[in-house]
């Protein structure tokens, strides 16, 4: 035998664990662990905490605060409470109530049609009551269980809630709202356009405002604050119609931002980009794409439509008059927007 095969050997023989060693550790390790669980199950367990709360007293205290014929609060109180008119939010509740369109309900939807009572005979919540948490957590940012007090609900249920109510809004208002425009959609607002502001073939108007971001987090405050702002905002560009109907909204990037930046990071021609832009109609014609109405700032592009800044002629000056006039149709969007935001903040 070599030195090498020696020299393997000795060190096999000192680092090699002896079989009876092994099963002394084994047997000690086990029974240590068999006295612990001897001892863990011989100490008291603590009790499940059990609170005691009354739904059937949080369902007729919310109702009557908001939802009786004479309630004690208001509808500008319910308005700046839950961030929308009573009207919307018991439609809300009645669409979620009343959703059958599919068979057997999707588990969302499930979650708020549940019994008046449980399998003890004790009250349920009601869908009034799950609502109220979903929008509350919604419009303020609120913890779960923040109004325990008020609603009786415990904070699992009300993340459940709020979980649950967020998949029923978007399948329930998901083809009416959060959509692009349809052919038929477009046809309508080419129509009404050149019949209220004389413009054929326009879909809408563009423009981008700052909308200040008051729960921006102290990490991000320096990405969204500019010197002439003094506080955090986000660019936000839509697209507005002769109706005030926002068929198009982009938050912009962080940043020192302009019209043009977020134009550039928007999604609003991308359909145009991939040849899925719908046909517009006009003056006895088909076209593949329509056009928008933008200020200044706007890049010249065929598909936005500037007005004159220095008129020199009764045509032009006409031009940026008509022009001008019907881009207000964004402008009074921006406003209707910023006028809730006042109201209910």
């Amino acid at each position: 035998m070599s030195s090498s095969d020696e020299d393997s050997t000795t060190y096999i023989q000192r680092y090699f664990i002896d079989p009876q060693m092994l099963n002394t550790f084994v047997n000690f390790v086990e029974e240590e662990e068999e006295e612990t669980e001897a001892e863990s199950s011989r100490m008291p367990r603590a009790p499940r905490r059990y609170i005691a709360r009354n739904h059937a007293d949080a369902a007729s205290r919310l109702y009557n605060h908001y939802f009786a014929p004479e309630p004690v609060f208001l509808a500008d109180y319910f308005r700046r409470r839950f961030r929308m008119p009573k009207e919307m939010f018991i439609r809300i509740v009645r669409d979620i109530q009343t959703f059958g369109a599919i068979q057997p309900l999707p588990p969302h939807f499930q979650y708020f049609h549940n019994p008046p009572f449980d399998v003890a005979g004790a009250p349920t919540l009601n869908i009034f009551q799950k609502c109220t948490s979903a929008v509350c957590q919604l419009v303020y940012g609120a913890s779960a269980d923040q109004l325990d007090e008020y609603l009786e609900m415990g904070r699992q249920t009300s993340y459940d809630a709020l979980n649950n109510f967020c998949k029923c809004i978007v399948q329930l208002y998901h083809d009416e709202y959060m959509r692009k425009p349809t052919q038929e959609d477009v046809n309508r607002l080419t129509a009404k356009h050149l019949e209220v502001h004389g413009f054929p073939g326009m879909l809408g108007s563009v423009d981008c405002m700052h909308w200040p971001w008051r729960n921006c987090p102290t990490t991000r405050q320096g990405q969204y604050t500019r010197g002439d702002k003094r506080h955090p905002t986000i660019m936000l560009e839509v697209v507005a119609s002769y109706d005030l109907w926002i068929w198009n909204a982009y938050f912009g990037p962080a940043g020192s931002n302009n019209d043009i930046n977020v134009l550039n990071e928007s999604d609003l021609f991308d359909q145009l980009l991939e040849d899925k832009a719908h046909v517009v109609n006009f003056n006895g014609e088909q076209f593949t794409k329509g056009y928008y109405l933008v200020d200044g700032i706007y890049p010249e592009w065929s598909t936005l439509v500037k007005s004159f800044k220095c008129p020199m002629d009764p045509k032009t000056l006409k031009f940026k008059r008509y022009q001008e006039a019907a881009r207000k149709d964004v402008e009074r969007a921006f406003g209707v927007l910023q006028g809730r935001f006042h109201i209910l903040t």
